[in-house]
């Protein structure tokens, strides 16, 4: 199997949308760019570090701890996965 070639942030926020419906049951079609994972999700510490590892399997992208602290709402996690995709 071929890795994945470049999304656009689209196709990323699609994806992310859908892991964020998966994981926290939360309405894809209500996921915007500002939501933040603790403030409307109530994402706990664990649960922000399964969704930086399902994003990091999903995407073929890895993410330090560093920039996944700054991950805080779909925006930044689109943002960062587009940037950082392997081609």
């Amino acid at each position: 199997m071929s890795e994945v070639n470049k999304m656009t942030e689209k196709e990323v926020f699609a994806k992310i949308a859908t892991i964020i419906e998966d994981r926290f049951n939360y309405s894809a079609d209500k996921v915007t760019n500002e939501l933040s994972f603790q403030d409307d999700l109530d994402a706990d510490s664990i649960d922000i570090v399964e969704f930086v590892l399902e994003l990091e399997d999903t995407f073929g992208a890895e993410i330090s701890d560093d920039d996944a602290e700054k991950l805080t709402t779909v925006g930044q996690a689109v943002s960062y996965i587009t940037a950082h995709q392997k081609n």
